[in-house]
C-alpha cells in the first residue's frame, strides 16, 4: 500500500493467512473445548466443595451439640463423685463402728445369758429346796407334831403374838391363791424347762407363811424385808432389760433401714455407672467414626487440590505459550506490515488510500482484523490466566483452611475421646468400690438380721409378759407388806 511510483511492480499473489486462519481456528476449537471441559471441572468441583463443605458444617455443629452436653455430664459426674466419696467415708466410718457396737453388745449379752442362767438355776435350787421343805412341814403327821411343839412354845409369848401370827400366815396363804399368780408358769415356758416346780410368788408367799408359823417376828420381819428388796430389784433389773429390748429393737430397725437405702442407693449408683459406661463407649465410638470420616475428607480433598493444582499449572502453562506464540505471530505481521521507511507509522495507517490506485493484494486482506483478533485472544489469554492464579489461590486458602478446621476438630474429638476413656477408667473404678459398698452392705444387713433374731430370743418374753409380771411382783410385794403390817401390830 506504500508503494511508490519508482517501485516495481510486484506480481500477485495470494495472502498467505490462510494458514494463520487455519491454525487459529484450531486453536479456538482446543481452547473452547479446554474451556468447556475446565468449566465443567470447576462445577463439579465446586458442588462437591459446598457438599463437603456443608457436611463439615453439620458435623461441627453436632459436635459442639454434644460437647456441650458432654461437658454438662461431665460437672453432675463430678459433682456425684464428689458426693459419693463423702458418702462413702461417712458409712465406712459408721459401719466400722457399728461392727464395733455389735461386737461388744454380743460380749454383753452373752455375759447376760450366762448371769440369768446362773441366778435362774441359784433360784431353781432354791425353790426346790424351800418346796422340799414346805412339803415336809405341811404334811399331815408332821403338821400335827409342829402344832402341839407351836403351840406349846407359843404359851409362853401369849395369846395375842398367836393370833398376830396365825392373822399374818392366813394372810399370806390368801394372798398366795390368788388368780393373779397364775403367770408363775410363764418363766418355766421363757426358759423352755419341764420340770413341774412352782418357782413364782405362790412359793415365796407359801415359805413365807411356814416361816411365820415357826420363826420369829424379828427373822421374819427381815426375811420378808430382803424378799421385798430381791423382788424391787427383780423389777428394776427387769424394767432395765425392757429398755435395753426397746433400745436395741429401735436401733437395729434404724440399722437395718439405713443399711436398705444405702443398699438401695448403691445399686441405683452401679446402674448408673453402668450406664454411664456404655454410653461414653458409644461416644467414644461415635467420636472415632467422625475422626475417620473427617481424616478420609481432608485425604479426598487433598488429592482433589493435587489434582486442581495439577490442571491450574496445565492451564496456565498452556496459557502462557499460548500468548507467547501468539505475541511472536503479532510482532511478525505488525513488522510485515509496517511501513519500508521510517518506523513512526500506524497500523492505523494500513487502511489509508495511497497516493496511487494499485491492483489488490490479497496478502492485506483481513491484516488489521487479524492482528485485532490476535491482540483480543492474547488479552483474553492473560485473562485466563489471571482468573486461573486467582481461583487456585482462593482454592488453596479454601484446602487450607479446611485442613486447619479438620485438624482442629480431629484433635478436639481425640481430646474428648481421650476424656472419655479416662471417665470410663474412672467410672469402672467408682462402679467396683460400689459394688464392695454393696457386698459390705449386704453383709452387715444379714449381721442385724441375725442380731435380732437373737433379741428375739432373748426379749420376746420380756416385752410380752412385762406388765403380767410387774403386776405380780407388785400384789406380792403387797402381800409381805400386808403380812408385815399384822406382824407389827396392824388390824
Amino acid at each position: 500500500m506504500q508503494a511508490v511510483d519508482k517501485q516495481p511492480l510486484y506480481e500477485s499473489r495470494s495472502s498467505a493467512s490462510g494458514a494463520i486462519f487455519g491454525i487459529l481456528s484450531q486453536m479456538l476449537d482446543e481452547f473452547e473445548r479446554n474451556l468447556g471441559t475446565s468449566q465443567k471441572d470447576e462445577i463439579k468441583s465446586k458442588e462437591d466443595f459446598e457438599a463437603l463443605q456443608a457436611a463439615k458444617a453439620d458435623s461441627i455443629d453436632t459436635g459442639k451439640a454434644k460437647l456441650d452436653a458432654m461437658q454438662s455430664e461431665d460437672a453432675a459426674n463430678a459433682k456425684a463423685l464428689s458426693d459419693a466419696k463423702e458418702d462413702l467415708e461417712l458409712t465406712r466410718a459408721q459401719r466400722s463402728a457399728d461392727v464395733e457396737f455389735l461386737r461388744n453388745l454380743r460380749v454383753t449379752c452373752q455375759n447376760l445369758d450366762r448371769d440369768w442362767e446362773a441366778r435362774s438355776k441359784t433360784r431353781s435350787q432354791e425353790i426346790l429346796a424351800v418346796s422340799e421343805a414346805l412339803e415336809i412341814i405341811t404334811g399331815d403327821d408332821n403338821r400335827e407334831m409342829l402344832y402341839k411343839s407351836t403351840s406349846f412354845l407359843q404359851a409362853s409369848v401369849g395369846t395375842e403374838m398367836q393370833m398376830r401370827r396365825n392373822n399374818a400366815v392366813a394372810s399370806l396363804r390368801t394372798a398366795a391363791k390368788s388368780p393373779s399368780f397364775d403367770a408363775d408358769d410363764l418363766l418355766d415356758a421363757w426358759h423352755s424347762r419341764s420340770t413341774s416346780l412352782v418357782a413364782g410368788p405362790r412359793a415365796h408367799l407359801s415359805t413365807l407363811a411356814v416361816t411365820v408359823q415357826l420363826d420369829s417376828f424379828t427373822k421374819v420381819k427381815a426375811a420378808m424385808d430382803k424378799m421385798v428388796a430381791d423382788l424391787k430389784k427383780e423389777q428394776q433389773e427387769e424394767a432395765d432389760l425392757k429398755a435395753f429390748c426397746t433400745k436395741e429393737f429401735n436401733q437395729n430397725d434404724k440399722e437395718t433401714y439405713d443399711n436398705t437405702e444405702q443398699k438401695e442407693d448403691l445399686e441405683a449408683k452401679m446402674e448408673e455407672l453402668e450406664a454411664l459406661i456404655k454410653k461414653l463407649g458409644e461416644e467414644i465410638a461415635d467420636n472415632q467414626k467422625q475422626v475417620s470420616e473427617t481424616q478420609l475428607g481432608v485425604k479426598k480433598a487433598s488429592q482433589a487440590r493435587e489434582s486442581q493444582n495439577a490442571e491450574f499449572q496445565i492451564t496456565v502453562s498452556d496459557q502462557r505459550a499460548t500468548q507467547t506464540i501468539l505475541t511472536k505471530a503479532l510482532d511478525r505481521l505488525k513488522a510485515f506490515y509496517k511501513k519500508a521507511e521510517g518506523g513512526g507509522a500506524s497500523l492505523a495507517q494500513q487502511v489509508q488510500t495511497p497516493p496511487v490506485q494499485f491492483n489488490k493484494l490479497k496478502k492485506n486482506a483481513g491484516a488489521s482484523p487479524v492482528i485485532g483478533m490476535i491482540q483480543q485472544i492474547v488479552e483474553d489469554s492473560k485473562a485466563t490466566e489471571a482468573e486461573a492464579i486467582s481461583t487456585e489461590r482462593e482454592a488453596q486458602a479454601n484446602y487450607e483452611t479446611f485442613v486447619k478446621d479438620s485438624n482442629n476438630l480431629v484433635a478436639q474429638l481425640s481430646d474428648s475421646v481421650t476424656e472419655k476413656t479416662k471417665s470410663i477408667s474412672g467410672s469402672k473404678t467408682e462402679a467396683e468400690d460400689a459394688n464392695s459398698d454393696h457386698i459390705a452392705t449386704l453383709e452387715e444387713l444379714e449381721l442385724l438380721s441375725q442380731h435380732k433374731a437373737e433379741l428375739h430370743g432373748q426379749c420376746d418374753f420380756v416385752l410380752s409378759n412385762f406388765d403380767i409380771r410387774q403386776k405380780a411382783r407388785l400384789q406380792e410385794i403387797e402381800a409381805i407388806g400386808e403380812a408385815k403390817a399384822i406382824l407389827s401390830g396392824a388390824k
